[in-house]
């Protein structure tokens, strides 16, 4: 056993990362591998996936199994049921003598804040906000594809893909996001986007969001517009949750692909939170939920 190693993992929708971390705090090796986001139906997938990479990071770090504690923080993991299947899987696996799992938000929100009060927005593949202070925690969004994600990747990938439909039809001007999409996708004509869509996974779909975000530079008007309400969407779960913990004065943190540092949207949706929380501090720091993950495994 390795009595002095810690693991911490980021699962998300797109990729994982796993970091080995001394009880000092000090850095030993980190690892980046497939997806790690949690499927209700399913969530032993997830955690096979979430062993392959604390295997590595293990071995990168020179650890042996079991380590001392393995923290994860899973995308999808938001419900005791699913923390508590994929801990289970893995405490099967001998991975470490302690498992805790949490959903990402939870994860990010520990390096962001420690246990501290504070607001977090996380866009990336999905998004949630997650605010916490004296009065308790509330977690705004973080539905799932089929009851949210406002704002995020795939939010923005399935209304890149509608706007596309709508242009074709002729229900809507035409737009440069039918090229660039069949492009990205290599499909031949828009009716094959049917098709494509159908097979795509969620990360799949979530990639399009590139597509959006160039053709809003380009100036197209429906690519504009999909960009200019995902600000919209994300500024609002990050206030509401400065509301429901009554924050007045709240630290905000921004993490994921679309709103950690030098991200696509994070300059329009920072100021968007200062409008309407004009006494909010913004951190300009990018938050490190696998290092986030291993601290919960010490709490």
């Amino acid at each position: 056993m390795s009595a002095r190693v810690i693991i911490g993992v980021d699962g998300g929708g797109t990729r994982t990362r796993a970091v080995a971390v001394s009880e000092a705090g000090t850095e030993l090796a980190r690892v980046t591998g497939e997806a790690g986001l949690v499927d209700p139906a399913d969530p032993g997938t997830a955690a096979a996936s979430v062993a392959r990479l604390v295997i590595a990071v293990a071995a990168a770090a020179g650890a042996e199994l079991p380590v001392y504690a393995l923290g994860c923080g899973l995308a999808g993991a938001g419900r005791q049921a699913e923390r508590d299947a994929v801990r289970a899987v893995l405490l099967t696996e001998g991975l470490a003598d302690r498992v805790v799992v949490a959903g990402d938000a939870a994860a990010a929100l520990q390096d962001a804040f420690g246990s501290g009060p504070g607001v977090l927005l996380v866009a990336g593949t999905g998004s949630i906000a997650w605010g916490r202070s004296v009065d308790g925690e509330a977690r705004v969004g973080g539905w799932g594809a089929l009851l949210g994600d406002e704002g995020s990747g795939y939010c923005l990938g399935v209304e890149a893909l509608r706007a596309a439909a709508r242009a074709s039809d002729g229900r809507a001007p035409p737009t440069c996001l039918t090229d660039a999409l069949l492009a990205h996708t290599g499909v031949a004509e828009p009716p094959a986007l049917i098709a494509w869509a159908a097979a795509a996974g969620k990360a799949a779909v979530a990639a399009l969001s590139s597509v959006v975000l160039a053709c809003a530079a380009e100036g197209d008007p429906a690519a504009a517009a999909i960009r200019d309400e995902a600000v919209r969407q994300l500024v609002e779960l990050a206030v509401c949750a400065a509301r429901r913990v009554r924050l007045d004065t709240p630290r905000v943190a921004l993490a994921g692909g679309l709103l950690a540092p030098g991200a696509p949207l994070r300059d329009e949706v920072v100021a968007g939170i200062r409008a309407a929380l004009p006494r909010a501090t913004i951190s300009d720091r990018t938050i490190d939920a696998a290092m986030g993950a291993a601290n919960l495994a010490l709490a």
